[in-house]
């Protein structure tokens, strides 16, 4: 049989079939590019748009959609017309009568501070109120050269004494305002000095991540490389390649001789530490990955990335089980722990979430922080957590995410947060400064600057991340300079050879907001 016979019997389509394929061929396109296009001719389908901004507000204002019990119980405030108009003979027969003495507002509740912006209502202040207290005062002549005229809203002539007790808080009032912290004498740490300078990467130091058996730990670079070091010796055991951009996440596994590594090439992988090669993938993130972590008891991997997601997933069937939205911006940093909230993540959008893992919703959002926040940290032993960003340290409580402090003054980007079961928390910055602080009273013990290894530039002395090791009696640290530095205590210190200087002053100091 020849070609052209061949060709003859093949049956041509049609014209029904070709029309619905046109058809079916042409919604697609009007589908896809109907914005770009602005074809009024195209019907939109309003059940299916309308579907999709409920389910977009749901997702975004859940959490907020219902005021608190407590605000949504408050009585409305009264008119100020009604306390204009009081007569002189209710006002005797009243018990108590609130002045406004100065400009400041009353805080709510204790340790707010009174720029917070949730105050209670204010008392009108009366005038024939006023003048009776005003006609009570003890007068006399005031002294040479004193001004008549107080910073409050009243004018009197009066003694300072009188003055002072008039414009005093009262005692409820001081104890309110007063830092409980700033009482609290904090526990004396010893200082921490450089032991080790490890250097071997050929990038930034990105990430750590410590054995359980504390015998080595693994660092992830911007040479798209991670390698195992001997965490007593700093020897380099072993160089895993794989991955094709920066690797910004590290976790290892307690319970399975795995390594999981992510890296700004959008992979996930799964390294098999007894045969040193990658066994499982998990795709899903749109972009970058900048953390990554383990959930203590159940086989998850959690992950956040720049597409403001934070995806939950099964190590073994390499299921995506959840992706966690609500995140505006990039999710710099990620914890996972037993009780809940079993999933707590920062992002840059400023917000911290606490995920119900169960639900596979956000249970709680957390808005004290001005800026970003590229790093957090959980208590190895409390239950509570620490949260790092350029304008504060702020201390958390769990479950609700209760504001417990502030660790004010290290004042610029910070990249990295630790903390140990001796309570010494370490936070490092771009600008290569370490700040030691003490957990239970946010005193700053030590500070100290890192120096950029020989050959590297002044602006390479930055702080990337950093953990303790298992015992908590060495700090690992990886900088801009491409080194790992580890830290230890310096062993031959005393209480009485490094006493705790201004303990009190720099306690008095700190903010709570």
């Amino acid at each position: 049989m020849t070609a052209v016979e061949q060709t003859a019997e093949v049956p041509s389509d049609p014209t029904g079939s070709l029309q619905s394929l046109y058809l079916r061929h042409r919604k697609r396109t009007f589908d896809l590019f109907l914005a770009d296009a602005n074809n009024a001719d195209v019907p939109q389908d309003t059940e299916a748009t309308a579907l999709r901004y409920s389910i977009k507000i749901n997702d975004e204002y859940s959490a907020v959609k219902d005021l608190p019990p407590p605000q949504t119980a408050r009585p409305a405030a009264k008119p100020v017309a009604d306390k204009k108009t009081k007569k002189k003979s209710e006002l005797s027969k009243e018990e108590d009568i609130k002045v406004v003495v100065g400009s400041n507002k009353v805080p709510s509740r204790p340790g707010i501070t009174v720029e917070d912006g949730d105050f209670e209502e204010d008392e009108e202040v009366v005038e024939d109120a006023r003048e009776r207290i005003l006609n009570n005062l003890p007068q006399s002549a005031p002294k040479k050269g004193a001004s008549t005229t107080s910073s409050s809203l009243v004018q009197y002539q009066g003694t300072a004494g009188a003055l002072d007790r008039f414009n005093a808080p009262s005692k409820s009032k001081a104890l309110a305002l007063r830092n409980p912290y700033a009482e609290m004498k904090p526990e004396w740490h010893a200082p921490w000095k450089l032991k080790t300078v490890i250097s071997g990467h050929l990038g930034w130091v990105h990430s750590l991540a410590v054995d359980p058996t504390n015998e080595w730990f693994a660092t992830g670079s911007a040479d798209r490389t991670i390698k195992i070091w001997d965490l007593a010796s700093g020897q380099l055991k072993l160089t895993l390649t794989g991955h094709i951009s920066s690797v910004r996440g590290l976790v290892v596994s307690d319970r399975h001789p795995y390594l999981f590594s992510a890296g700004e090439d959008k992979q996930i992988k799964c390294w098999d530490l007894e045969c040193n090669k990658v066994i499982r993938h998990y795709h899903g993130h749109l972009s970058a990955v900048y953390c990554a972590a383990m959930h203590p008891t159940l086989d998850l991997l959690i992950t956040g990335g720049r597409d403001s997601s934070v995806r939950v997933w099964d190590i073994r069937t390499k299921q995506n089980v959840f992706v966690l939205t609500g995140h505006k911006s990039t999710v710099g940093c990620v914890a996972s722990q037993a009780a809940e909230p079993q999933i707590v993540s920062g992002s840059q959008d400023s917000t911290i979430r606490l995920w119900d893992l169960a639900k596979g919703e956000c249970r709680t959002t957390l808005t004290h922080h001005k800026k970003g926040i590229r790093a957090l940290t959980l208590h190895p032993e409390e239950y509570s957590m620490a949260t790092a960003s350029p304008d504060n340290i702020k201390h958390w409580k769990f479950p609700e995410g209760k504001f417990l402090k502030n660790f004010g003054g290290h004042n610029c980007l910070l990249n990295a947060i630790s903390v140990n079961r001796d309570n010494v928390m370490v936070t490092g910055g771009d600008n290569g400064s370490m700040y030691f602080w003490d957990w239970k009273t946010g005193y700053n013990f030590q500070k100290m600057q890192s120096l950029p290894q020989p050959g590297s530039l002044d602006a390479e002395a930055g702080i990337m991340c950093s953990t303790f090791d298992v015992s908590g009696s060495r700090l690992i640290v990886g900088e801009v300079d491409k080194s790992i530095k580890i830290y230890k205590e310096d062993e031959t210190a005393t209480e009485e050879s490094h006493p705790m200087p201004d303990w009190k002053t720099q306690q008095a100091n700190v903010k709570r907001h």
